[in-house]
């Protein structure tokens, strides 16, 4: 039997013991947790306390306390040949894996190369939006928290069995356009910006020129409306200068993603993403929906959805100047994923938590038209990073460039290196401290951007996994041609039992990380799993092991262990190196 099936097993008759009781259960609704003290066992349920009060005697009695349920449960799960291990504190049932499959676990582990997540979304479909920058705009650290949480979460979808879809939903339309088209008409000089190792930094600079201009001459945004009103009417010098302005900005683009090593579908505008640009002209059938349905209202002139009993304020999807805002063209959006990938599609965006009221705004006109069910729309929120006395405007040109945070944490990498390691290690290393700093903990909290705590080698951070990772494989090396597929062990160690008894639980880590659309249960699981791995590193022999079972085993341990970081890191897009 495998562990997998012991979960099965348990599960299934706990829940054909609890209708003998009067229980209405299905396996399904038997959770199995893993209790904080080993030594209790490996799995844990809660059904005695949860469910004692409904339960009945064979007398019709009830019982008069859980932990006397849950003693009378043991000795009925004993008769159907599962056996609780024990009963603790007020009523837990605590269950032990028979060792043998905690063994034929680490092999599988070994043998398919981590690759032990089942794929229980096998035949499901989900576009996942993220990243999202806008044109002609810094690629902030802000920016940041959206590319790696929303990457991530795509792989932890893909490896649960979803055919994903990755976009980038580019800020590529708007009157901030009319106002960079006259600031480049007005000072700009094309030559320049397009020679630019940065040309995003000379929009930058204009943009920010515009706004100081326009606090002395008001009357140039009333030009900058114009030009917006000329590129909305395909005027052709408005739209190539626009182009100019998204072909300049991929410049930038191209590199952050390449370093982040994140990237998007080809079939999304040959990977840049299909920007908003690309929905003006499919709001109107959208407005017409809206108006069938009688969904829209009129108010002051403009055109709003009311929700039923104000179970959210009122969304507005036409200006009283007849322009359309965000809510409409991501309307129109979601329509258009709808219709070209089918009615049962997942759409996941990963935006800042600021948007939370906007989003549950847009979920409720999608269930109001009849287009979503619940839970097919999802938004994964992110906080925001946040500096000691620093605040970000692009307005006012005061902004953290995310390629100088980038630089800057690949040397600092470089610094903390104990060894003459090269630029692509150190780079490596930098970017996974930045993705881990960030990944390790809930999206939705705001993170105090701290270099001593992003690249501490001792605490939770990404180079103290990426160690652990290395350190596996300094062993393995020296394992030169020793089979150790072959082992014959009975009596572990505690630290040899804690790290088997933490690998089999990779695959439901996963499941529930992305059943959560969360990482940071990933990164918990990894940090515990290379603490325990070096725990066991420092307190046992390996190649020097008494007798060549156990150092068999031992390697058999340390082999699945680095199989296991890899493969989580890689869920998370983070990179692993043989030495540090």
């Amino acid at each position: 039997m495998s562990v997998q099936q012991s979960y099965n097993t348990i599960k299934e008759t706990l829940a054909n013991v609890g209708s003998s009781f009067g229980l209405d259960l299905t396996a399904q609704d038997i959770k199995l947790e893993h209790p904080t003290n080993p030594e209790f066992g490996d799995l844990s349920s809660n059904i005695a306390l949860t469910h004692w009060k409904d339960a009945k005697k064979t007398s019709g009695e009830a019982f008069s306390n859980p932990r006397e349920f849950a003693e009378t449960l043991k000795s009925e799960l004993a008769k159907k040949s599962v056996s609780a291990d024990n009963v603790a504190g007020p009523g837990f049932l605590n269950f032990k894996i028979p060792q043998q499959e905690l063994f034929e676990q680490l092999q599988l582990i070994v043998d398919k190369k981590a690759d032990v997540v089942e794929k229980t979304n096998q035949g499901k479909k989900a576009i996942v939006e993220f990243s999202s920058p806008n044109i002609a705009k810094p690629f902030t650290i802000g920016h940041l928290r959206s590319t790696i949480i929303g990457s991530a979460v795509a792989n932890l979808l893909e490896a649960t069995g979803f055919t994903v879809m990755r976009d980038n939903h580019l800020g590529d339309w708007g009157t901030q356009f009319g106002k960079l088209i006259y600031a480049i008409k007005e000072w700009g000089d094309i030559d320049t910006i397009s020679t630019s190792d940065r040309p995003v930094k000379e929009l930058v600079a204009l943009y920010v020129k515009f706004h100081e201009e326009a606090e002395k001459n008001p009357a140039i945004e009333d030009d900058a409306r114009s030009w917006f009103k000329k590129l909305e009417d395909g005027d052709v010098e408005a739209r190539s200068l626009w182009q100019q302005c998204i072909d300049w900005s991929w410049i930038e683009f191209e590199k952050i993603y390449a370093q982040l090593d994140v990237t998007f579908d080809q079939e999304f505008d040959d990977g840049r993403g299909l920007g908003e640009s690309f929905f003006e002209n499919k709001m109107q059938p959208i407005i017409d929906e809206l108006k069938t349905k009688n969904l829209l209202q009129e108010s002051k002139d403009a055109q709003l959805i009311f929700f039923q009993d104000d179970k959210y304020p009122p969304l507005m999807i036409i200006k009283k100047d007849g322009a359309t805002l965000y809510a409409t063209r991501d309307l129109a959006t979601d329509k258009y994923r709808i219709d070209q990938y089918g009615k049962d599609i997942l759409i996941v965006n990963e935006v800042g938590i600021e948007q939370s009221l906007y989003f549950q705004q847009i979920f409720e006109t999608e269930k109001l038209l009849g287009w979503i069910k619940d839970g097919q729309r999802v938004h994964v929120k992110h906080g925001l990073y946040r500096f000691k006395d620093v605040k970000m405007s692009t307005r006012k040109g005061n902004v953290i460039w995310l390629e100088d945070v980038l630089k800057e944490a690949k040397d600092k990498a470089k610094e903390m290196s104990t060894q003459n390691q090269d630029e692509m290690t150190t780079q490596i290393v930098g970017i996974g401290a930045l993705k881990w700093n960030d990944l390790r903990r809930r999206s939705e909290l705001d993170i105090v951007f701290d270099w001593s705590e992003i690249l501490n080698m001792e605490g939770n951070s990404g180079p103290y996994i990426q160690y652990s990772y290395a350190r596996c494989k300094s062993v393995l090396r020296k394992a030169v041609d020793v089979d150790f597929n072959d082992f014959q062990v009975s009596d572990l160690t505690n630290e040899e039992l804690a790290v088997l008894r933490l690998l089999y639980q990779f695959d439901e880590v996963v499941q529930h990380a992305a059943s959560e659309f969360s990482p940071h249960f990933v990164c918990t699981y990894l940090f515990e799993l290379a603490q325990t791995y070096n725990s066991f590193y420092n307190a046992v022999q390996i190649i020097k092991a008494d007798n060549e079972n156990e150092k068999k085993f031992r390697l058999q341990l340390t082999k699945a262990t680095s199989l296991i970081l890899q493969k989580g890191l890689d869920l998370l897009g983070i990179k692993t190196v043989e030495q540090m």
